[in-house]
């Protein structure tokens, strides 16, 4: 559909200046550049200068209330926006975690480029309402082209598209929504009630159990299945728990397996997994919400060899392609599968109806109102090409490399799992329990501006991380860090 411009004297807005162009809710031209220049210049100083700051500036409930005030009603005349913009800037948005910081290590950092906030700026500013192709037929094109780079990128058959969206809680919900109905499908008029059963480790992501309670699975039918020594999910397990779940009348409905477990970075066996779940028809998807853009690295290819044959595939390019929130994808071998189940056509929705090629989003998920998601994406790799990407994430899969080197010749420290798509998972190194001293390491080198870590336990041993994503971070900073933990564990010996 093409848009023309109304004839004059037809809804014509008021020019510039004219009384009824000063609504309540309006501002001058010269008063939103002012606001905007104002904005973008507060950006560039926090970008310019991120390295110097602190990875992490947090407060209290009851100190918040006491510098921003408790419970206090909206106003009822305004302050103006040049003050509410002085508020945002000084009192409440530095109140945070600053985890494009490059030495915030806690768990999975974002780091975006500076086209990809740009993005967000414009999609916000010219409000894009992005759930059917008639409402953003450019936006929607290039959804449709940047699912197509990821799909390329990860190996999936042409055909395989899906949508963004928030992030991958929301990718691997409508992933296992997805699944449950087409298995309920396949056995619609077996005289058995339906019982569908889930299946996926103990390393796996929590939404997966979030999202399998959501979506009505019975506990009797989630799998949750206990990994070994290397932290995997065994096909011989999940082998075991479907030919016994088939004999008990459950339905196996999903099989998920993690490409890069945020825990440790672990990667599941793929292709062992994928020939499983043709084996038993049972949908095989593919959490590669944190590692899956390793695939741009020649190494993380190999070690995700096996994700192309995934039913589905969850993304985040808010992590390992370093654009902000929020930002996560969903890719479906056949798309067919996800209009099946979300598509609904209401009359007031009835002149949204696509023609061939054309893709309303709305349709493929919960999200009719959806923002442009993948125009930051796009205006990134447009912006420095895609082998900046590349050496990016390979930067940080060999600094995490470096990292688990440097950790093992220490005398005070040691490695309970080696890197793994940037990940390495360390202690203290101590005869006693090493959690006191693993949280005195984390209590030190966040209070002192440091660096921020996270702590975790791996079968059920407690653990820090280092989760080595920014392309910022450099050996000076690994080796400083490493350093004052070091320093921290000789300190409580003394």
């Amino acid at each position: 559909m093409i848009l023309e411009t109304p004839p004059t004297g037809v809804n014509v807005p008021p020019e510039p200046g004219d009384p009824e162009d000063a609504t309540p809710l309006s501002l001058s031209p010269e008063a939103m550049r002012e606001l905007g220049y104002r904005a973008v210049d507060a950006l560039v100083e926090r970008w310019s200068t991120l390295d110097e700051g602190r990875p992490w500036n947090g407060a209290s409930r009851s100190e918040l209330d006491e510098r921003l005030g408790a419970a206090v009603p909206a106003p009822e005349q305004g302050e103006g926006a040049a003050a509410a913009l002085d508020a945002a800037l000084t009192r409440i948005l530095p109140v945070a975690a600053r985890v494009d910081h490059p030495r915030f290590l806690a768990y999975i950092p974002s780091a975006p480029t500076w086209p990809s906030v740009l993005a967000d700026f414009l999609a916000a500013g010219f409000n894009i309402f992005q759930g059917t192709w008639q409402g953003a037929s450019g936006p929607g094109h290039v959804e449709v082209e940047v699912l197509e780079w990821f799909r390329s990128w990860v190996g999936m058959p042409a055909g395989t598209s899906g949508l963004f969206t928030s992030g991958g809680s929301a990718a691997n919900a409508l992933a296992l929504v997805a699944a449950r109905e087409s298995a309920l499908r396949r056995v619609a008029d077996a005289e058995s009630p339906f019982r569908p059963a889930v299946y996926f480790s103990d390393q796996a992501h929590s939404s997966l159990l979030r999202a399998a309670r959501a979506a009505g699975i019975d506990a009797d039918g989630i799998r949750i299945l206990e990994t070994g020594p290397d932290l995997r999910l065994d096909p011989d397990a999940v082998r075991r728990a479907l030919t016994a779940d088939l004999a008990a009348g459950f339905t196996p409905a999903l099989v998920a397996a993690s490409a890069g477990a945020t825990n440790t970075g672990t990667i599941d066996p793929l292709g062992a997994l994928a020939d499983l779940c043709a084996e038993f028809d049972v949908h095989y998807h593919v959490d590669a919400a944190y590692g899956g853009f390793a695939v741009l690295d020649e190494g993380g290819r190999k070690a995700l060899d096996g994700i192309g044959r995934a039913d589905s595939v969850t993304l985040d390019p808010h992590k390992w392609l370093f654009q902000p929130f929020e930002c996560g994808c969903l890719l479906v071998r056949d798309p067919t599968l996800l209009t099946r189940v979300f598509r609904v056509t209401p009359e007031y929705l009835q002149d949204t109806v696509q023609g061939e090629g054309e893709v309303n989003f709305g349709e493929r998920g919960i999200q009719l109102t959806r923002s442009f998601r993948a125009l930051k994406v796009w205006m990134s790799v447009r912006s420095f090409g895609l082998g900046a990407f590349r050496s990016a994430v390979t930067a940080g899969i060999e600094l995490a490399r470096a990292s688990e080197e440097r950790i093992r010749a220490s005398a005070e420290l040691e490695v309970v799992t080696p890197a793994s798509l940037g990940i390495v998972v360390w202690q203290a190194r101590t005869d006693a329990d090493p959690e006191a001293l693993n949280r005195r390491i984390q209590e030190v080198l966040a209070g002192e501006g440091t660096a921020l870590l996270s702590s975790t336990r791996i079968h059920g041993r407690h653990a820090l991380r280092l989760c080595i994503l920014n392309p910022r971070l450099r050996r000076s900073d690994i080796e400083e860090i490493v350093a004052r933990a070091e320093a921290v564990v000789r300190e409580a010996g003394e």
